[in-house]
């Protein structure tokens, strides 16, 4: 492939920012707005709106908060690549594990930030991942290999998805009234939703299986 001619610029990395805190929303796509080929291209503040702009903007890189309003930014990352393939998603969280990492990377995402992150960091990573590269932390990514390749066993990896929805819950400490009334399900459905839960967390305890859940990086 010949280079481009002298003096023209780079395609700019088309960015869209999900991320529904409008303060943190606003300073990040301020900064990465500023710098140097990129373009925040849209911003969303929910699973279902990122689906969507991901479909219209068709944007490079993808930088997608871990928790929304309507969901886990990682349980939706398959739905982002579904609306455009060629997108790259970038997981930005408040706290990052090896377990949270290899759902990110089992998923099809190819990277995760801290919120902590220095903005050049956050660039980086921005870079990294449009130009083909992940950008998992060194001392995240050993664990994210070992489990990937069964050396360790992910805790919870077999939940599904209403699992995962009642493990928020109780996270939020619902009761299993409350955890039937969220998911309008009856309630001896919540009891056996909360049991299987505890079951494949290896829990004896709603307690212990959010301590658990934490620790693995199920949930923030």
């Amino acid at each position: 492939m010949s280079p481009p001619p002298a003096g023209s610029a780079s395609p700019s990395i088309r960015l869209l920012l999900v991320e529904d805190h409008d303060m943190v929303a606003e300073a990040i796509g301020l900064a990465l707005g500023q710098t140097d080929g990129v373009e925040v291209v849209g911003r969303s503040a929910s699973i279902a709106a990122a689906v969507a702009d991901t479909a219209r903007f068709k944007p490079d890189v993808v930088l997608l908060d871990r928790r929304l309003p309507d969901g886990d930014g990682i349980s939706a990352i398959g739905r982002l690549m579904a609306a455009a393939p060629e997108a790259r998603v970038l997981i930005l969280t408040g706290e990052a594990s090896a377990s949270a990492a290899t759902r990110v990377a089992e998923a099809g995402g190819v990277g995760l930030v801290l919120k902590s992150s220095a903005l050049h960091e956050l660039e980086a990573a921005v870079r990294q991942v449009a130009e083909g590269g992940v950008a998992f932390a060194p001392e995240l990514l050993a664990g994210v290999l070992d489990r990937l390749t069964g050396r360790i066993r992910l805790a919870g990896a077999g939940l599904t998805a209403r699992e995962r929805e009642t493990l928020l819950l109780l996270a939020e400490g619902a009761s299993t009234a409350q955890i039937s009334e969220r998911l309008g399900v009856a309630h001896n459905t919540a009891r056996n939703h909360i049991q299987r839960v505890l079951e494949k967390l290896g829990a004896g305890s709603k307690l212990e299986a959010v301590a658990i859940a934490r620790r693995e990086g199920l949930i923030d």
